[in-house]
């Protein structure tokens, strides 16, 4: 089950770290590898989102998302997107990017490290925003309850992440973005720059996030309409119109996925940008990762399991959380990249154990017949 679910990832990342190797050595090696790691953990909820709607869907279009959506998943996101953002900030064509990334990697090097501060500000705000959209939401499971539980009260505030996310916005540009250093040591005032890109990044979100909640409108009133088309047609004996209906949600369905799938791959292709600047590893390990988030989605799909370990989402969204905040940090210092890999690990290692924690406990009370323990695990530590 597990090789037949996992085999093509399993080639893939073989082959994507023996290419690693031959490009840059062992080093790049380990650069694709945390790369792999952090796309596969930021993006886990995105599986288990995708597993949730995918099972609604009918086989012929499980099959349009598996295999489109996997193509525009890593070809589109993860190996173009790069090279747009790159383009874009450094005001290059996008072949003449490709170009400097493959031949001369100084220039590209430099290039890249003057664009740090408006890709940093860019990707911190939107990482920034899906952190605390998460946090400020009233969640019936809470992992770090002593934290979560005051949040969930002052997220009843209107549009009070925006605020947060424009304070911050405008602490970083006057503090972070005056002192940022070009490239060679010579000093630049980056605040405008700063605070411009990260009002972009912002306005990216809210986009992004009103196309999926469109979509999901959309999906919700198909459905109802397909219940209603169902109810009618068993009186009449028409089954065709249901069927009609059912094809249209499910395209609603599969338009929905992808505006998700973007949102999500997003903030991995931007938090790359914190452990490297070579497009080719970031190429190599987030199409690495888009492999395994296929997987996963195809094996929650066929197990039925999407709530087994409930922590994980909390843990994917802390460790974007902590991205966002290194990411705005890395404008005026330099962070090693492996302290910023480590931690998103870590803090979805820590979710992943406390979900087992709490499944022993539950089965523990169960067994015992007794259901007092019951409401404390599930509330989370």
């Amino acid at each position: 089950m597990v090789l037949k679910t996992f085999g093509w990832s399993f080639a893939v990342t073989a082959l994507g770290l023996v290419a690693a190797v031959l490009y840059g050595g062992w080093a790049a090696f380990g650069v694709v590898a945390i790369l792999s790691v952090l796309e596969i953990s930021l993006s886990f909820d995105n599986a288990v989102v995708n597993a949730g709607i995918l099972k609604k869907m009918n086989a012929f279009w499980q099959k349009i998302f598996l295999t489109i959506g996997i193509l525009i998943a890593v070809f589109g996101m993860r190996l173009v997107f790069p090279v747009v953002i790159v383009a874009v900030s450094a005001q290059l064509g996008p072949i003449e990017a490709v170009d400097l990334a493959l031949t001369d990697k100084n220039r590209y090097q430099e290039l890249v490290t003057d664009a740090h501060p408006a890709i940093a500000a860019f990707g911190g705000m939107f990482l920034l925003m899906i952190f605390l959209d998460f946090i400020f939401e009233d969640r019936d499971i809470k992992w770090l309850t002593w934290l979560e539980r005051p949040l969930a009260k002052l997220g009843k505030v209107d549009m009070l992440s925006v605020c947060i996310a424009l304070i911050v916005l405008l602490i970083t540009s006057m503090t972070f973005a005056t002192h940022a250093h070009q490239h060679g040591g010579a000093h630049v005032d980056k605040a405008e720059t700063v605070l411009l890109s990260g009002i972009a990044g912002l306005i990216t979100y809210m986009i992004v996030g009103g196309l999926s909640g469109f979509f999901e409108d959309k999906l919700e009133e198909e459905e109802e309409r397909e219940h209603e088309a169902e109810e009618q047609a068993a009186r009449e004996g028409k089954p065709k119109s249901a069927v009609a209906l059912a094809g249209k949600a499910a395209f609603f369905m599969f338009l929905y996925l992808e505006v998700l799938d973007a949102s999500f791959s997003f903030d991995g292709v931007i938090g790359a940008f914190a452990i490297t600047n070579d497009i080719v590893l970031m190429a190599l390990g987030l199409g690495i990762g888009a492999m395994y988030v296929r997987s996963l989605t195809v094996y929650l799909v066929r197990q039925g399991t999407l709530d087994e370990y409930v922590y994980l989402e909390h843990g994917a969204h802390y460790a974007i959380g902590a991205l966002a905040v290194l990411l705005l940090v890395t404008i005026q210092y330099e962070i090693n990249e492996l302290v910023t890999g480590f931690i998103g690990v870590a803090l979805i290692g820590a979710s992943f154990w406390s979900s087992v924690r709490r499944n022993r406990a539950l089965a523990a009370a169960e067994a015992g017949g007794g259901s007092g323990g019951k409401a404390e695990v599930s509330s989370g530590v």
